[in-house]
């Protein structure tokens, strides 16, 4: 067990040597709880401040911490001047500090009412990423023993990168088109392609965190119409769609609440193989809400017993809740 432990750390060295050439961007699988992450023009669904509280362990089978995810984001609209703002950090953790990305962002959005209370929001963000690597933490092929395992006797002979440490400005874009049922979304991410590299072998590597494209759409249906004693019921299918370089994923399902309650299904597949069915469920009470989510692992080689799944759990803090008259007439309650 030490030495399959050891192999593990190997696995990761090997992983983050390869992505520090082409970097893929972590996605939530409850997304509409971090919905700057998906598109700016989701920015400001709320009157007053939003506050967004998430975190995702992916592969907690794995020995430490795998692969974290931190974010907190607040964010709220304008009504006068009809524009929303927005500020988030992130933090994205791979194999207990080998491998970090941080993140500060701020977002901008505007809104033009088309007409019969549908609506157009155009959203920008822009912040600074920066990436690091823990030279000291990895280990490499030459430094293995068959029996013992690493030797600290055996220097690696891997060329260590002039810097470890990278930061640079990343840009994004997204529109969204909404009514009181429907909305659809388009946004790229990354759009300056910013350079995060640290190794490079030729010139014909990728040297740019790679442009994310995202669509997605939704409806929310009410089921029965909330009053002050009670909230409403309603569900929402949507749909997540994202592509990065050559990679792609789909989430199709449905959220819904009734009363305090909440909870979601979905379904992920990559175009190549199935990847997860996603579980959530919720609570809500007042101003708070809190959301556990668990993907269970299928159509892989990376089976559940391996991976053991991946846990995320999300909370919201909407101070609407406290105004005497709260009027939305759009369909981003699962937003909110």
């Amino acid at each position: 067990m030490k030495l399959t432990k050891y192999y593990y750390f190997l696995f990761f060295a090997a992983l983050f040597y390869s992505t520090s050439a082409i970097s893929q961007d972590p996605i939530f699988s409850q997304f509409y709880s971090a919905p700057l992450q998906i598109n700016p023009a989701f920015t400001g669904n709320t009157f007053t401040p939003n506050i967004a509280l998430n975190f995702r362990n992916q592969w907690s089978g794995w020995p430490g911490t795998a692969y974290a995810t931190y974010a907190a984001s607040v964010d709220q609209f304008i009504e006068p001047l009809n524009i929303g703002l927005g500020f988030m950090a992130s933090t994205d953790n791979a194999g207990d500090g080998l491998f970090m990305i941080n993140n500060l962002t701020g977002f901008f959005s505007y809104k033009v009412g088309l007409g019969n209370d549908w609506n157009v929001k155009l959203g920008v963000e822009g912040g600074v990423w920066q990436s690091r690597i823990n030279w000291d933490k990895l280990i490499f092929g030459d430094q293995l023993d068959d029996l013992d395992g690493p030797n600290g006797k055996n220097p690696t002979q891997e060329g260590m990168p002039s810097e470890t440490s990278r930061t640079v400005l990343d840009v994004s874009t997204g529109i969204l088109i909404y009514g009181p049922v429907f909305y659809g979304g388009f946004s790229l991410k990354h759009i300056n392609t910013p350079n995060d590299v640290f190794f490079a072998s030729s010139e014909e590597f990728v040297t740019g965190l790679p442009v994310r494209y995202s669509v997605h759409a939704g409806a929310q249906i009410v089921l029965r119409e909330g009053n002050k004693r009670r909230m409403d019921a309603f569900i929402s299918p949507n749909i997540l769609f994202e592509r990065q370089v050559n990679l792609n994923q789909v989430n199709i399902g449905a959220y819904g609440g009734i009363g305090a309650v909440f909870a979601g299904v979905w379904f992920r597949h990559t175009f190549q193989n199935a990847d997860a069915a996603i579980a959530l469920l919720g609570f809500r009470q007042k101003a708070f809400k809190i959301g556990y989510s668990y993907d269970f692992t299928v159509g892989s080689s990376l089976t559940n017993q391996l991976s053991a799944g991946s846990h995320e759990i999300s909370i919201g803090i909407n101070f609407d809740y406290n105004r005497r008259k709260v009027d939305y007439n759009d369909c981003f309650k699962l937003f909110r």
